[in-house]
């Protein structure tokens, strides 16, 4: 065979590789590596999203339009939750303290201080105070406080110890597997009523065994279908 023929079949074997396979089949691998790469940094996102106290609001501490300390005022001076929380036992909301409240006592006491100040501002406009909620649910979820407080939940386990907080943040996700979690379990979290607002409660027994009691007591059977907190 002379050159010539070997470099005519050649073009031949080129030119009919060329018709078998298309021009785009050689962008073919790079375009595979960008999808795999994609997919890769999407679930690396959605776990970083998701699964993260970002999400969740986890050390959500929004600062307020008057500083409030829960620290001083349930820590150092014993304020019970109720006294600013009126309707938390018989009210599905938690009711926000109006300037009126903040008043019985601030009328007389550090009437001084630039913060009670404005608060008086506010008190003698009726001007209620723009409070930030921290804890706060999809519009799609609901949840009753006076049935859980009712039901010998404690505020700690929802809220954390707000008396060791300067600023109130927010401790726990507020998730469905979180509230789910306490429903299928309901029992260590369960204390005696009139204990439901003390910090530092704590029992010589056995939270399980306490709770299986009240659970009893209290006859309670948490549900777990859906319809219980999405209406």
């Amino acid at each position: 065979m002379t050159k010539e023929n070997i470099e005519n079949s050649s073009e031949v074997n080129e030119v009919s590789h060329s018709n078998i396979f298309p021009q785009w089949v050689n962008i073919l691998p790079r375009i595979i590596l960008l999808a795999i790469t994609g997919l890769v940094v999407f679930v690396v996102y959605l776990f970083w999203y998701w699964f993260t106290p970002q999400n969740f609001n986890v050390g959500y501490e929004p600062e307020q339009p008057i500083p409030y300390s829960h620290r001083l005022h349930v820590g150092q001076l014993g304020l019970d939750c109720r006294y600013c929380h009126t309707e938390v036992e018989n009210a599905a909301h938690a009711n926000i303290p109006p300037v009126e409240t903040c008043m019985n006592c601030h009328e007389q006491i550090k009437t001084d201080s630039p913060h009670i100040q404005k608060l008086t501002e506010h008190y003698e406009n009726d001007e209620p105070i723009e409070w930030v909620n921290v804890h706060v649910l999809p519009d799609h979820a609901y949840f009753d406080h006076s049935r859980h407080v009712n039901a010998g939940v404690g505020c700690v386990d929802c809220h954390g110890r707000v008396d060791q907080m300067e600023v109130v943040w927010q401790t726990e996700p507020l998730s469905m597997g979180w509230c789910l979690e306490c429903h299928r379990n309901p029992e260590p979290n369960l204390r005696p009523r009139e204990f439901v607002t003390q910090m530092d409660w704590e029992t010589d027994e056995s939270r399980e065994d306490l709770g299986k009691k009240l659970r009893a007591q209290y006859h309670l059977n948490p549900r777990e279908d859906c319809s219980a907190c999405h209406r």
